[in-house]
Parts: structure tokens; sequence; C-alpha cells
């Protein structure tokens, strides 16, 4: 269900795109016509999906039509793809101007099998990349340790019979409820976030009560040895309750809500421009 529809510049064009499926689609013709000489984009994409089609490639079969504005202000349906299936065009584009993706594209393909060999290194460039967004050494610290404590997590899911994505959502709604008094999906909405992650808008708390019920809830399963979805959803509300409680006591003393509308990215980006 597409929910929403936007122009993102890009190389100082626009380029459409939609929310279809919860994620980005993005036109197809806009990104030939960034990344070509074309006089007719149109005619360029249809040229390419011929050769692509008569080649056996599987780039169009990532393609769905998609209801965009057209330049005459009017919805019309045009081709559009995810990021992955926009990656898999642009290497199918023979210009120059698509090169540096092509090698950008190569470059990262080659450090995610840097990284499958050692694990280490994705660690660090998640670091890297964190500390480049500004992000300070003990925030870092905190949202590093919290990945691997929701990586352990959603291993005991996956060995307990939990089905990935969905059903992880459902698990993961039932600790954060309990934890914070409200769902992932109603949090981003309090911090009026859209496809943001969550965690990376957290403060020290928001991160230490998160890591605190998801690491019970660990324990609780490796406990109980437990097994399908609905034991599972009933240890994740017992772990969530274990950090809702810390944090309930904790706002007691300080006399104020953990549970906040404050973005802390936008917070500490404001104290870093006072500076």
């Amino acid at each position: 269900m597409e929910i929403e529809t936007k122009v993102s510049i890009f190389k100082g064009k626009g380029v459409r795109k939609i929310i279809h499926n919860n994620e980005w689609w993005f036109s197809v013709v806009d990104i030939c016509e960034v990344l070509t000489d074309s006089l007719d984009s149109g005619a360029y994409w249809r040229k390419l999906k011929q050769r692509l089609n008569e080649d056996g490639s599987e780039v169009v079969t990532f393609c769905h039509g998609l209801k965009l504005m057209a330049p005459d202000g009017k919805m019309r349906e045009t081709d559009c793809a995810n990021t992955e299936g926009i990656f898999r065009i642009i290497q199918s584009i023979p210009s120059p101007k698509a090169e540096p993706f092509k090698r950008w594209l190569a470059k990262v393909g080659y450090e995610r099998v840097q990284e499958i060999e050692d694990p280490e290194l994705a660690t660090k460039r998640t670091r890297m990349l964190y500390k480049l967004k500004g992000y300070s050494d003990d925030w870092i610290e905190k949202r590093m340790r919290g990945i691997a404590i929701r990586e352990e997590l959603t291993d005991e899911w996956k060995k307990r019979g939990a089905k990935e994505k969905r059903e992880y959502e459902i698990l993961t709604a039932e600790i954060s409820k309990a934890t914070f008094g409200v769902t992932p999906s109603e949090y981003k909405k309090l911090k009026k976030l859209e496809r943001e992650n969550l965690r990376d808008h957290m403060n020290d708390f928001e991160l230490i009560f998160t890591m605190l019920g998801e690491r019970s809830t660990t324990e609780i399963h490796r406990t109980e040895d437990s097994k399908g979805l609905p034991k599972l959803k009933n240890d994740a509300n017992r772990g969530g309750r274990v950090a809702g409680n810390a944090r309930l006591e904790l706002e007691k003393e300080l006399g104020r809500s953990i549970v906040s509308g404050n973005n802390f990215k936008k917070i500490s980006e404001k104290k870093k421009v006072r500076k």
C-alpha cells in the first residue's frame, strides 16, 4: 500500500519516490535521466528494459508499476524499483555518470565479504559511522552493547521457533510496551520519527532500559527453555516488566518521566552548534 510520495534531489535533479510495502521505491525513468545524457529518459529505459529482457536478466523483475506525480500534475503509473533494484539497474547502465556508483557498489560488496570473514570489521565500521554522525564515545559504547544484546536475543528467538520479521516485531513490541508503556511504532511517533532507527535517537537511559528488557528476556528464555510464539511472547512481557519496574523506580527518584519525545540525536547536534 502506498502511503507517502516525495521527491529526492539527486545530482541536482529530482527523483520521485514512494513508500510501497513499507519501503522506498524510486522512479526508474528519473534515475535514467540523472545517470545518462539521453534526451528522452523514458525511451532510454524502454530500450534498456528490452535489452535486459532479451539477455535474460532478472533486473526488470525488480520493477513494479506505481503511481507517481507526473510533470503535468497528474498521477501516472511508472516503473519503480526499491533500493536493491535501483542498484541492479545502475549496474546495467553503460554511462560514464554511472561509473562512480558502480565503483562504490563494488567497494561496498568487497567490504561486506571482508566483514563475513572478519565480523570485527563490521563493528569497527559501525562505530566509525556513528562517530562521523556526531555521537559521543559514551553513547556509541552503549549503542554497540545494545546491538550485541539484540543480536543475542534474536538468535534465541530463531532457535526457539519464532519466525523472522513479523513475529520478531510482535516480541519486540511486547518488550517495549512492558518497558516503556509504548510500542516501538508509538515511540517513533512520540519522537516524531518516520523511517529513522528509533534506537539511534534514544538517550542513555532509554538505551539502558532497552538493553535491560532484552537481556532479561533472553535469560528467561534460556532458564525456562521456552519454545513457540505464545511462550516467547509471555517471556518478552516478563523481561520487559523487569526493565519497566526499574524505570518506574528511577522516575520516582528523579521526579520526571524517562519516556520522552525528545530526539537525542537532534539535541546533541544543537549542543555542538552552541559550542
